[in-house]
């Protein structure tokens, strides 16, 4: 699998709502960005406690899912840019059903491990000035990942982000979000999550949480 990266996207924190910060705004990067174990060199993230980080480095969202969005939304300004949820990476041909936990991608001269989806938040819905966005994320398992980097390297956009290996082929993206943020998963599923190693440790913290 090789898909094109249109787009490489990076923010700055800003004044967002009241005293909140966030730099949810990624904007595309032009020529060569830096890609560490932090993340994106020149990418920032307000709240370090719920993004970024080394199992939370490099964050895509499928542009797949912006036509999905116009049903719900209409014809929304910011769907028509890349990085509209918050994304560092615009790609398509490429959902939560058709990658899985621990995949590894090469993008430019790094190369990326899928650690765990993305649990959305209020400021999606800040954002585009919509409620229920996040409902809806839940509902339809569009939620999107995160990747660890394995080895820094760099890229720019029209690079190929290429996988070039499984990792748990039971665990999907889509699989997980369903089994734990959208609190559907059984005592079993749970329990195996828990112990995925290549899934990050604070997900495997709130499988384990759920356990009875």
């Amino acid at each position: 699998m090789k898909l094109e990266v249109s787009a490489i996207c990076a923010g700055k924190a800003a004044n967002f709502r009241d005293e909140e910060t966030s730099a949810i705004a990624k904007q595309p990067i032009t020529g060569p960005v830096e890609i560490g174990t932090e993340g994106l060199e020149v990418d920032e993230q307000a709240d370090r406690s719920v993004h970024g980080g080394p199992e939370m480095a490099v964050h895509l969202y499928p542009v797949d899912h912006h036509a999905f969005w116009r049903g719900q939304i209409g014809e929304h300004a910011l769907l028509s840019r890349p990085g509209a949820f918050g994304s560092n990476l615009a790609v398509s041909g490429l959902t939560e059903a058709q990658v899985h936990i621990g995949d590894q991608f090469r993008l430019g001269s790094a190369l990326l491990e899928i650690s765990q989806p993305r649990q959305p938040c209020w400021k999606i819905e800040h954002r585009f000035g919509v409620k229920k966005m996040v409902a809806a994320i839940i509902a339809s398992g569009r939620c999107g990942w995160y990747f660890r980097v394995l080895e820094e390297g760099t890229a720019q956009a029209g690079d190929t982000l290429e996988r070039t290996s499984l990792g748990a082929t039971d665990w999907s993206v889509e699989r997980v979000f369903k089994a734990i943020i959208a609190g559907k998963g059984t005592q079993d599923e749970l329990r195996e999550l828990s112990q995925l190693e290549s899934l990050s440790p604070k997900v495997r913290a709130k499988a384990a949480a759920k356990l009875r």
